[in-house]
């Protein structure tokens, strides 16, 4: 039996990491972390067709980024390597004559017309289409002579006909299929590589992978690894096959269908912590109400029993607001650090760093929304008047025009502009015009940021500007609704 907890994430190089990609992989490492096992990477990529080229590196970046480190793997080196499937080609070939040997596996020399004349005759039949067996009692002289001419051949895995196939899933429970209703499973293809079942339970078996962690889509070719591992007389690992995620009740999450990736949502500013713990949701139910994890604490948290057998769906809103909590939870140099860089994106303009993290840590959702929200800071462009008027706070052009006017005077006055001094003078002159509290802020939002929605209101905007350059703005908006009600 095995000695330890090793757990593999085993992606073929097809592209940027999808969401259901890194729930497989995260539930393999927090399983091994757990355990104080062992995190294999190992790279399947015997599918010659589908590789992307630089897709390798992405799947490095995107497992570093996230902390998901692995102990072994193509990169790192380890004692089971190589870990790159298209390196281990003689090997799987070995496996693959050794059950030739032992009759538990079979040359096959069937042309694709007469495999496709036969399952063309089994679905007129209303038969489900499969290999009918017809190489499986050839002579040592027939097999012999193909071989000598040269015969394009797959060598196949000879399964019972009889009897049932059972097996035990940590999350669906007990599984049981018909023998009768499995194919003769190939092992290596004609152009010598290795199929993905047969690679898969090969290198699992050599790297001494004791927890399976992969997409429920796999569940019903588990009766052709069992047989694999039964017929080299090797222990089967546990099972654990996460439903799929998806996109609403029908579609599955697909990065071919253009749903967002791993990148995708990097690039959108969520933060790599927050994507890990709302991924970690998706399917998984903790034993308490608790939402927000870190890394550590999902290590701590994880139980293969709270995996769910329903599929779940990724909901765009639910990661947001995971998003904003963690960034709540940042220290402000933390939230500084992070938001630097789309500070730099969105404005020039010098401005006090610490006073905008105070304004913008508790409204930010994620870190790139920043730059269209602060673009104001530098931007001097044309706006539409009409955001002046706002049913909500009993706004009109006309109100709007008389409360910039009221307001310049205050702010003229003011020998210091800090936030409690701009906010005073501002709630002082509400007060004694005797209107609501929108009746000037919000024209003081629009002509200081020339925007409906923003991260903070027109007393922060004022201080994060200056007096210099608040006053112009405010002189900017009554001039131009002037223009507008002349």
């Amino acid at each position: 039996m095995f000695k330890k907890v090793r757990t593999r994430f085993a992606p073929s190089p097809t592209g940027y990491m999808h969401i259901g990609n890194l729930r497989t992989a995260l539930y393999a490492f927090l399983l091994a972390r757990q355990n104080k096992g062992d995190f294999i990477l190992r790279i399947e990529d015997t599918d010659c067709q589908r590789k992307v080229k630089g897709a390798e590196e992405i799947i490095y970046e995107s497992l570093k980024a996230t902390g998901l480190n692995w102990d072994e793997g193509p990169d790192v080196g380890g004692e089971f390597g190589p870990y790159i499937q298209s390196e281990r080609l003689e090997t799987f070939k070995k496996y693959a004559q050794d059950l030739v040997k032992s009759k538990k596996a079979y040359y096959c020399f069937c042309s694709k017309e007469r495999l496709e004349k036969i399952k063309n005759l089994q679905r007129a039949a209303k038969q489900p289409p499969k290999y009918d067996g017809h190489c499986k009692n050839l002579t040592e002289e027939e097999i012999k002579k193909n071989l000598e001419e040269n015969k394009s051949y797959v060598i196949r895995q000879k399964m019972p006909q009889i009897g049932v196939t059972e097996f035990y899933d940590e999350v669906f429970g007990r599984v049981s299929v018909k023998n009768s209703e499995l194919e003769d499973q190939i092992l290596i293809k004609s152009d010598g590589m290795p199929t993905y079942n047969f690679a898969n339970v090969v290198d699992d078996h050599l790297m001494q992978i004791s927890h399976v962690v992969r997409g429920s889509e796999y569940l019903s070719s588990t009766p052709k690894y069992n047989l694999l591992y039964e017929a080299f007389s090797w222990d089967i690992p546990k099972y654990i096959d996460c439903p799929p995620v998806m996109k609403n009740k029908t579609e599955k999450l697909s990065k071919r269908n253009g749903d967002a990736t791993l990148k995708d949502l990097l690039d959108l500013g969520f933060l790599p912590e927050a994507i890990v713990n709302y991924v970690a949701l998706l399917g998984w139910s903790p034993k308490s109400e608790r939402e927000i994890f870190s890394l550590n604490e999902l290590i701590e948290a994880f139980d293969v029993s709270g995996i769910c057998k329903s599929p779940a769906i990724f909901d765009a809103k639910k990661l947001a607001a995971i998003n904003k909590k963690h960034i709540l939870n940042m220290s402000d140099e933390e939230f500084l650090k992070r938001a630097k860089p789309h500070f730099n994106n969105a404005f020039k303009r010098d401005v006090n760093f610490n006073y905008l993290v105070g304004v913008l840590k508790k409204r930010t959702e994620n870190f790139k929304d920043i730059e269209s929200q602060l673009d104001f800071l530098d931007n001097v462009s044309d706006y539409d008047v009409n955001l002046y008027e706002n049913k909500k706070m009993k706004t009109t052009k006309e109100s709007s025009l008389k409360a910039l006017e009221e307001t310049l005077k205050v702010l003229k006055e003011l020998n210091e502009f800090n936030e409690e001094k701009v906010h005073d003078a501002i709630f002082g002159l509400v007060e004694k015009l005797g209107v609501k509290n929108g009746v000037l802020l919000w024209p003081l939002r629009i002509a200081l940021s020339k925007k409906q929605f923003t991260p903070g209101g027109g007393i922060e905007f004022c201080v994060l500007l200056g007096k210099e350059e608040a006053i112009l703005r405010v002189e900017k908006g009554i001039e131009k609704l002037k223009e507008t009600l002349s």
